[in-house]
């Protein structure tokens, strides 16, 4: 007899279909796979036969195929151990499924029977839905994450007897359902506040400035300047994730299997602060089966890199075309994917290398040829695309003892709301565009159009910083967003120079 039933393969952050034919004829038993399966899959030969057993059914004594198709897609993993168990049931006649071919499974098989949980499994169901499933089989432990996924039934199993009883029509599984919009409105609460940090008001300036806009930013200080405890803050005054981007973070942790058990959506935005001892696969993504890296972890939300020039160069210069296009293109033997990588790059650095260059209250012990070692780390195509470079003085004693308590964190986040508002309007029915800083430099024509005086201080920042078109581009995006924070339609001289100040540091520090 020959039974089918459908599954999905993990490509990137999307899905393929699969579907799983097995057929048990008569004749010399024997257990033969074909379709193009790793050695993961291979093995669920011995994990389905046991797990069957196991699960009170009779030892299936017969000549078995088992066909993954299309047979072009490498499958991986042990996702397809139940869909296989549940077909050979139905093929060898353990099992009647009149409705089998309506269900999609997915689930890792334990020796005793019991269903493990996979990863990636948000895409699949996403797939499922996509090609018209009626509903789809997941192990317990997946099913919080399978159930955001509106139009299919998800239906959670704990033991492959489960399985079998539900598609047999003699056991009742009710499936789960989750209100994405609930979930994601609910979990915006918490996080570290703006109001413990006291002083440095002109960072808090450029950290409101870089969230409204989606900047870079670069942050340089002496040790206890407070450039980590700001970059810890920057969740707190990040727009909402809509119902639709949380998916699409979700997805993106549900392949890499960083969701933990019980949880089923990203509600938060990411926020990912990789050591500087990441090779570039880890931060870009990549492996003989590609994964995604930190940069696609942090898909709309910040990547924080603490001690920047501790980083190596190659690692560094690996983000540029992330930073550029918002998406990872990788290409190996086994597999081409692509990982939305659209993030918020907060980076931070000492001034030198043993960190007093800038302080009046410390003596510097590093020669010149340190210090210009140390910032050449960063190379001149990377600080092009940080929108922001700020320096950051330290905090005295009188200013930790006696400044006022700072301003909340939810006082911030309103008027960076109300900024993204103004830029979601704007940019309404242009793909791909959703922040300032997401802006073309086609658009730059229509969008940062500057009065006789904005263009007059332009020129002479040109000449002054000696910026490049890209500088340039990225000062009149700042310039926008602090226009978009004053309620302002026109970009004028005042933002502009504004702007202006946080590209200094081109000349002050490497030039």
């Amino acid at each position: 007899m020959l039974a089918k039933c459908h599954s999905g393969a993990v490509c990137g952050v999307d899905a393929r279909t699969v579907e799983i034919e097995v057929c048990s004829a008569d004749g010399a038993p024997q257990f033969t796979m074909v379709g193009l399966p790793d050695q993961a899959v291979k093995e669920a030969k011995d994990r389905v036969s046991t797990a069957i057993g196991n699960s009170g059914f009779k030892k299936i004594e017969s000549n078995i195929t088992v066909n993954l198709a299309p047979a072009d897609v490498r499958k991986e993993g042990p996702i397809y151990d139940l869909p296989i168990a549940v077909c050979l049931l139905a093929a060898a006649g353990k099992i009647k499924a009149p409705d089998l071919g309506d269900y999609a499974l997915a689930g890792e098989l334990a020796l005793a029977g019991s269903v493990r949980r996979v990863q990636g499994i948000l895409p699949i169901v996403l797939e499922m839905r996509r090609i018209g499933k009626k509903g789809i089989l997941v192990p317990a432990e997946n099913a919080a994450e399978a159930s955001v996924v509106d139009g299919i039934s998800v239906y959670p199993v704990r033991t492959l007897r489960e399985a079998a009883d539900f598609l047999a029509g003699t056991h009742v599984v009710e499936p789960v359902f989750a209100d994405l919009k609930m979930l994601v409105a609910k979990g915006q609460e918490g996080g570290e506040d703006f109001a413990d940090v006291k002083g440095q008001e002109c960072a808090k300036r450029a950290i409101e400035v870089a969230v409204a806009g989606g900047h870079n930013l670069l942050m340089i200080g002496s040790p206890g300047a407070g450039k980590t405890m700001l970059a810890r803050r920057i969740p707190s005054i990040l727009p909402p994730l809509t119902p639709e981007e949380a998916l699409e973070v979700t997805r993106i942790h549900s392949v890499a299997g960083k969701l933990e058990g019980g949880v089923s959506l990203v509600t938060r935005r990411p926020f990912r602060a990789p050591h500087h001892t990441v090779s570039d696969c880890g931060l870009l993504g990549g492996g003989t089966h590609p994964q995604p890296g930190e940069v696609s972890l942090a898909h709309r939300g910040v990547l924080f890199l603490d001690e920047f020039p501790e980083f190596r160069r190659n690692v560094l210069e690996v983000m540029r075309q992330p930073l550029e296009d918002g998406h990872v293109a990788i290409s190996r033997a086994a597999a081409a994917c692509d990982f939305p990588s659209r993030f918020m790059l907060v980076a931070a650095m000492n001034p030198c290398p043993c960190g007093y260059a800038d302080d009046p209250t410390h003596v510097c012990r590093c020669s010149q040829r340190q210090v210009t070692a140390y910032r050449g780390k960063i190379s001149g195509p990377l600080l092009d695309r940080i929108d922001i470079q700020l320096s950051l003085p330290p905090v005295s004693m009188r200013e930790l003892l006696d400044a006022p308590q700072g301003e909340p964190s939810a006082v911030i986040r309103a008027r960076v709301v109300e900024a993204r508002q103004r830029q979601e309007v704007r940019f309404a029915g242009m793909p791909g565009v959703h922040c300032n800083a997401d802006m073309r430099s086609r658009d730059l024509a229509d969008f940062c159009r500057l009065d006789k005086a904005g263009q007059a201080r332009m020129r002479g920042l040109i000449q002054e910083l000696d910026l490049s078109a890209r500088a340039y581009d990225r000062v009149l995006k700042v310039a926008r967003t602090v226009a978009d924070l004053a309620g302002s339609e026109d970009v004028r001289d005042e933002h502009v120079f504004e702007a202006s100040r946080w590209r200094e540091l081109d000349r002050t520090y490497w030039n």
